[in-house]
C-alpha cells in the first residue's frame, strides 16, 4: 500500500515562494514516476509537473515553466515542488501522485494510481 503525505502549503503574497514536499512510503519507488497536480475551486485537476524517480527526467507544465521545479530526494523518499514567483492564479489544492508506469511522464490525472490528501496553497495580491 502506497502512502503519500504532502506538506508545505500555506498563504503567501504574490511574487513569493513556497516549497511543497511529498513523503512517500509503502513501496520501492525507484521504478515509478511522481507527479504534482493542482485543483482550484470549480476547476478540473491540472497537471503541474512530473519526474521519473530513477534518472530524474522531468516534465513541467507551460503555465509554471521557469517558476516551478520538481525534484526528488531518494534517501528520504520525498518529492518536492519548489514554487517561485507565485501568482494569484497558482492558488489551489496541490496533490502529489504516483504513476507505476515509469516509461512515461503522464499529464492526465487518470494515469496516476495513488494520491495524497492535498495541501492548500493560497497566493494573495
Amino acid at each position: 500500500q502506497v502512502q503519500l503525505v504532502e506538506s508545505g502549503g500555506g498563504l503567501v503574497q504574490a511574487g513569493g515562494s513556497l516549497r511543497l514536499s511529498c513523503a512517500a512510503s509503502g513501496r520501492a519507488f525507484s521504478s515509478y514516476t511522481m507527479g504534482w497536480f493542482r485543483q482550484a475551486p470549480g476547476k478540473e485537476r491540472e497537471f503541474v509537473a512530473a519526474i521519473r524517480w530513477s534518472g530524474g527526467t522531468t516534465l513541467v507544465a507551460d503555465s509554471v515553466k521557469g517558476r516551478f521545479t520538481i525534484s526528488t530526494n531518494n534517501a528520504k523518499n520525498t518529492v518536492s515542488l519548489q514554487m517561485n514567483s507565485l501568482k494569484r492564479e497558482d492558488t489551489a489544492v496541490y496533490y502529489c501522485a504516483v504513476d507505476r508506469m515509469q516509461t512515461r511522464l503522464a499529464v492526465r490525472a487518470k494515469d496516476y494510481d495513488y494520491w495524497g490528501q492535498g495541501t492548500q496553497v493560497t497566493v494573495s495580491s
